[in-house]
């Protein structure tokens, strides 16, 4: 594997480099990567799973072992280097990322053959050796990056989960087209509003956001773009280069890109009264499409049955 710029064996000779001094010898040096969430990150690090620690001195490995013993209730898995302790996070992040990427590309598959993919993992996830993740996009600081930090010309897998996974927002977007068909109307010149900025439901942040990708190809197509997160000020929102939503009064299109728990909660029954147009399409398995369409919505929900 090729280091990445930045890794922590490459600090090697900085550090001896004009000192006299000798790393293993005259000080240590470790890994121990974060194992933690956007919004859970104390939690998380007293001891939500294991520490890992890499070293590349036995002095500098037990003082460490014995500090994050005592922070973390789970306790330290001590790897043989910290070159592997680097690996052990990144590689945590790729599983996700192509789990996610399976997921995504099983559901399609169940969308051509008229079954819900929900139903099917959560029955096929009651084996202990299968382990399927929901589909969905895949946004925030580390699964979206760290398949670059080992892909190369023979990790096929990894570059065609990372397509699959980035290729959720042109999916939904083609939904809402689909969908507005169906009603005689087009995305050019429709009012579409995404309900959430963030990447993740309950957290403030927008990196590798589903909703940065919506708001371009909608935008793309001719859409008049708002967005709605309960998180964010109209002026964050406006940031964006699209329209703050108030409301649902005048939308003809609703895409669901953020799992926020207020979501959950919606009357739908009473915001379909104020729609142009009853269509919605999410991304994040919110809805009960089912019930929505026993109001008189269209739905495309991402991993239900169509």
């Amino acid at each position: 594997m090729v280091l990445p710029p930045g890794s922590t064996e490459s600090l090697i000779p900085l550090l001896e480099d004009g000192s006299g001094l000798r790393c293993g010898v005259d000080f240590g040096l470790a890994h121990c990567p974060e194992r933690t969430m956007t919004g859970t990150a104390l939690r998380d690090i007293r001891g939500q799973y294991p520490k890992v620690v890499g070293c590349v001195d036995d002095v500098t490995g037990d003082a460490l072992v014995g500090v994050y013993s005592v922070i973390n209730s789970q306790g330290v898995i001590h790897v043989s280097d910290v070159r592997s302790a680097e690996c052990v996070k990144v590689f945590e992040g790729v599983y996700r990322d192509v789990n996610i990427g399976l997921a995504n590309e099983l559901a399609f598959v169940c969308e051509r053959l008229g079954v819900d993919a929900l139903e099917i993992f959560d029955a096929a996830n009651s084996q202990p050796y299968c382990h399927l993740h929901r589909p969905g996009a895949v946004g925030g600081h580390c699964i979206p990056f760290y398949p670059f930090f080992v892909m190369d010309s023979e990790t096929d897998l990894l570059r065609t989960a990372r397509v699959l996974n980035d290729s959720v927002a042109l999916k939904l977007v083609d939904e809402a087209a689909h969908l507005l068909g169906e009603l005689g109307c087009s995305l050019d010149g429709s009012n579409v509003l995404v309900l959430g900025l963030s990447f993740r439901g309950g957290v403030k942040e927008t990196i590798k956001s589903l909703s940065l990708d919506l708001f371009r190809l909608l935008a793309e197509r001719g859409a008049r773009v708002s967005c709605m997160d309960p998180m964010y000020s109209r002026s964050e929102i406006e940031s964006f280069s699209v329209s703050f939503g108030e409301d649902f009064l005048g939308i003809d299109c609703v895409i669901i890109a953020t799992d926020h728990e207020e979501f959950y909660s919606l009357n739908w029954a009473s915001i379909k009264g104020v729609l142009s147009h009853p269509v919605v399409v999410d991304g994040r398995q919110v809805v009960d499409p089912l019930v929505l369409r026993e109001l008189g919505f269209l739905v495309y929900s991402l991993g239900h049955r169509k």
